[in-house]
């Protein structure tokens, strides 16, 4: 049995984004009590995060944008970024509690501590771009985890893993141009599907050419399609990067139950993914592995899909 971390924070269901807001703090609370009910938290080593140094933020998000996050938060009340990304009085806090979720579990991933972790944070990071909040996020929670294993452990190839219903848009930008970043990302592709990237043919530019890996799949993709990207495109791409840290932007909406996606997978999905990618963890990278929330949205399948996903990783 591996040792698992889950990090969570109380803190992170006072981020609020209004009545009706998809990305709500409910979605914890129906996974921490999912995974307490199933005694799978009592397995792990549960770790509670400190906020984010501003500093290690600033390794993937301009000074101004991180200013302005902090402006909106202190104006009081509900301020919409865009029309789905609003700021609360609680947001820019909660949202460097997040991130320091992921660095929590990569630290004590690289101390030793533990083999692998689950961040169970909000709000989540894919979409968010250098200088723009978009899609529910706000910081980038796992480019910032990356970047701050070479930058603070000295790692030199990072991959990263991203299996939300939507595409990772704000993810592949940080790192397109950059070869020491491997990014793969399986997700609905359709027209006016949000966030309208991720077609085959973006490969990273510059010296990241081929360093991105998109598997665009149309809606109505079953358990056994995301099988295959995984087995078929991710496995062998892994092989030939050799990364030495992996990180999953683990999303739980393409659930056939999902109300934002259009995909039928099911909670065992989930756990055949994760069994897949640990596996390719412990090839390359002595299992080094942690995953961080991103979607799920109906808040069953999201915590039945979450409780698979942490059977795979204690396995």
């Amino acid at each position: 049995m591996r040792r698992t971390g889950l990090i969570y924070h109380p803190e992170f269901v006072e981020h609020d984004a209004g009545p009706g807001h998809p990305e709500r703090p409910a979605r914890l609370q129906a996974i921490i009590e999912r995974l307490e009910d199933s005694s799978l938290a009592a397995r792990c080593l549960r770790l509670t995060p400190s906020e984010a140094p501003v500093e290690t933020i600033a390794l993937v998000h301009s000074q101004e944008h991180i200013e302005h996050l902090a402006r909106l938060s202190r104006l009081g009340r509900l301020v919409a970024e865009t029309p789905d990304t609003v700021v609360s009085p609680a947001t820019y806090r909660v949202a460097r509690l997040a991130v320091g979720g992921a660095l929590a579990a990569v630290d004590a991933v690289m101390a030793g501590r533990i083999d692998n972790a689950f961040c169970a944070v909000r709000p989540p990071g894919h979409h968010a771009e250098y200088e723009q909040a978009m899609g529910f996020c706000y910081l980038n929670n796992v480019a910032i985890a990356a970047r701050h294993l070479q930058v603070h452990h000295g790692l030199e190839r990072i991959a990263i893993v991203d299996w939300d219903v939507h595409h990772c848009n704000g993810t592949q930008h940080c790192f397109e141009d950059d070869p020491s970043v491997f990014v793969f990302s399986v997700h609905q592709f359709a027209p006016g599907f949000f966030p309208r990237t991720g077609a085959r043919e973006e490969r990273g530019v510059g010296a990241g050419e081929g360093r991105t890996l998109n598997v665009p799949l149309p809606p109505g993709c079953t358990d056994a399609d995301y099988q295959r990207a995984i087995e078929e495109q991710l496995r062998p791409a892994l092989h030939e990067f050799r990364p030495e840290f992996v990180l999953v932007s683990a999303g739980f909406d393409s659930h056939r139950a999902d109300p934002l996606g259009g995909m039928q997978l099911t909670e065992a999905a989930f756990g055949q993914m994760t069994r897949a990618v640990v596996e390719m963890a412990s090839e390359h990278c002595q299992g080094r592995l942690v995953s961080v929330l991103e979607g799920g949205y109906d808040l069953g399948a999201l915590a039945a899909s979450v409780e698979a996903h942490m059977r795979a990783l204690l396995e």
